[in-house]
């Protein structure tokens, strides 16, 4: 299996960016379909971006389409997301994912291996 550790997180103002990092380690990296989540305080964990086992098809939620982009480097076993023009609303624990599954999926319950996560806050 593979093991799953997030980094990048931070606080940030309103309108700034932020790169998360996704490192895996224990099995070969470009064998998995990624993606990431995100969880805000009293709310459910939520789809964010995916991205296929080679790095050529990406999928977004609407509420971050145009402002943050997924990338993979499968050479260095890296996920990325880059969050540009943020917003208070995208404060959340932001959680990276792996499946066996081929494509991009936005369904949590295809995803059978998950990080712990990186706080992201943005004030206003």
């Amino acid at each position: 299996q593979v093991q799953l550790v997030e980094s990048g997180g931070g606080v940030v103002q309103a309108g700034g960016s932020l790169r998360l990092s996704c490192a895996a380690s224990g099995r070969t990296f470009s064998d998995y379909a990624m993606g990431w989540f995100r969880q805000a305080p009293g709310k459910e964990r939520e789809f964010v971006a995916a991205i296929n086992r080679s790095g050529t098809s990406t999928y977004y939620a609407d509420s971050v389409k145009e402002r943050f982009t997924v990338s993979r480097d499968n050479a260095k076993n890296t996920m990325y997301l880059q969050m540009n023009t943020l917003k208070p609303e995208d404060t959340a624990l932001y959680y990276c994912a792996g499946t066996w599954r081929s494509g991009t999926r936005s369904s949590q319950a295809d995803y059978a291996y998950w990080g712990q996560g990186t706080q992201v806050t943005v004030s206003s």
